[in-house]
């Protein structure tokens, strides 16, 4: 944060000086009492097994300042400022600070996707301008606030993801950064558990336009079923993206080679040539939508498509090995995003062995997970895939969806991670493709660990 002292967070917060100078410089917010700065106030969190109140005094011999909701007098050289809820204070601030600066703001939700769309609009949009984006995974109501802290005058455009986990939190998120220009993926079952249904699911990430101005843009994947009928619902200027006749933003002629996707964009001015660094439909779809507010922020169509050869997200990687060619998608996994990365396997060209599916369990999918697992697993059954193997409880219904939908497709079960970690790396050969698909919380990400380690043991690692 610039410019900001205990002073405007007082204003921000209707907080409490405890004790303390108002004039005290704050930079940054602190979570952990292990770190942080002397210019950084500590934000005592009250988790569900933990309250980092218990923390300050740890915390007060690194930060600056603290907030608390426990105390009220205190006698001591640092600032303690007293607040209602010591989150909502950190919000109130990142809001307040957000308000301080005039740059426009993208903002960017979805059950799938969310990610690697924003990196792929600020790749986008960094061809011309100077972006600020979410850093990581930084989209929660403890996320935003932290992300918000470090935008700066220089930057000329923001790019933010924000997420939930219940019904009310895209409100509360799109209302604290004030989108110019707010995007919707994809409407999954990510959640469902929480919320109950699509519908409810769409309800809530439609809330991003509830915190834009009378002039700001929407951008919606026109693929969508549940965000296509918004056509012409909404009071602001809405796009829509994705592969369909009914998109502003289509993409045409799509083709798969050497690991990057060509594909033609058609929009309202013409054409332009695409090349992207990312395999697969799905991110065609991710590009368009930064393709398309490059289009309406008025940058030069041929700087912005010829940005995407060069991409690089953090979501999806590819990987040379001697063992296989190995394909690590194991960040995290819904129905949508297991379909759309075994769709790349089954797409890819240049395969001389076999196309692998190393899969495992989604979770936080509700009471219909097996029904999910078990439609993902037909969904996958019609695809070019020759193996699946695959750990988890659920995973024996994705299984069964394989199988049922075409018996060719060798299929393998094991109960835990190890015995398919050691199962693959002793029957994946050099000339075959490995997908690993499952949600983070399932630990795929060991066993890609697993192949590289063997490659840098014997020193082949590209």
């Amino acid at each position: 944060m610039e410019h900001m002292t205990i002073k405007d967070i007082l204003e921000a917060t209707g907080g409490k000086l405890l004790c303390g100078q108002e004039h005290t410089v704050i930079r940054d917010f602190s979570i952990d009492s292990r770190q942080g700065s002397y210019d950084s106030i500590f934000v005592p969190i009250i988790g569900e097994r933990v309250d980092a109140h218990k923390f300050i005094r740890d915390a007060l011999k690194i930060n600056g300042a603290t907030f608390t909701a426990q105390h009220s007098q205190m006698d001591d050289t640092k600032p303690w400022i007293r607040v209602d809820d010591t989150l909502e204070a950190m919000q109130k601030v990142g809001t307040f600070y957000r308000n301080r600066m005039k740059l426009p703001v993208v903002a960017v939700t979805g059950s799938v996707g969310k990610t690697t769309t924003r990196e792929m609009i600020a790749t986008v949009l960094a061809s011309e301008k100077k972006v600020f984006e979410t850093r990581g995974n930084q989209n929660s109501q403890v996320g935003v606030p932290l992300t918000l802290a470090h935008l700066s005058r220089e930057d000329e455009i923001a790019v933010l993801e924000i997420g939930m986990s219940e019904r009310g939190q895209i409100e509360k998120l799109t209302k604290m950064i004030r989108p110019n220009i707010a995007v919707v993926t994809v409407i999954g079952v990510s959640h469902i558990a929480q919320l109950k249904s699509q519908e409810n699911i769409c309800l809530e990430k439609m809330d991003i336009v509830k915190g834009l101005p009378e002039d700001g843009m929407v951008f919606l994947n026109g693929d969508d079923p549940f965000l296509a009928p918004y056509k012409g619902r909404l009071p602001y200027k809405t796009f829509f993206y994705g592969l369909g006749e009914n998109c502003d933003y289509r993409a045409e002629n799509i083709r798969i080679t050497r690991g990057q996707t060509h594909f033609t964009l058609v929009y309202a001015d013409g054409t332009q040539e695409v090349i992207l660094a990312a395999m697969g439909e799905h991110n065609v779809r991710n590009a368009l939508a930064g393709l398309g507010i490059a289009h309406q922020m008025g940058l030069d169509m041929r700087i912005a498509a010829a940005s995407l050869q060069h991409f690089s997200g953090q979501r999806q990687k590819m990987y040379r090995t001697s063992s296989c060619l190995l394909i690590d998608d194991t960040y995290n996994a819904s129905p949508d995003s297991m379909k759309a990365s075994a769709k790349v396997l089954s797409e890819m060209s240049g395969i001389e062995g076999r196309r692998i599916a190393g899969l495992a369990d989604m979770l936080e999918l509700g009471d219909d997970e097996a029904r999910y697992h078990y439609e993902t697993g037909q969904a996958i059954g019609k695809l070019s895939i020759d193996v699946a193997a695959a750990y988890g409880a659920l995973a024996k219904e994705l299984l069964k969806g394989i199988r049922e939908e075409n018996p060719d497709i060798e299929t393998h079960w094991f109960e835990t991670k190890e015995e398919l970690k050691e199962w693959l790396l002793h029957n994946v050969h050099e000339k075959d493709a490995l997908l690993l698909k499952g949600s983070n919380g399932m630990g795929l990400s060991t066993i890609s660990e697993a192949f590289l380690e063997k490659d840098r043991e014997t020193g082949t690692d590209e």
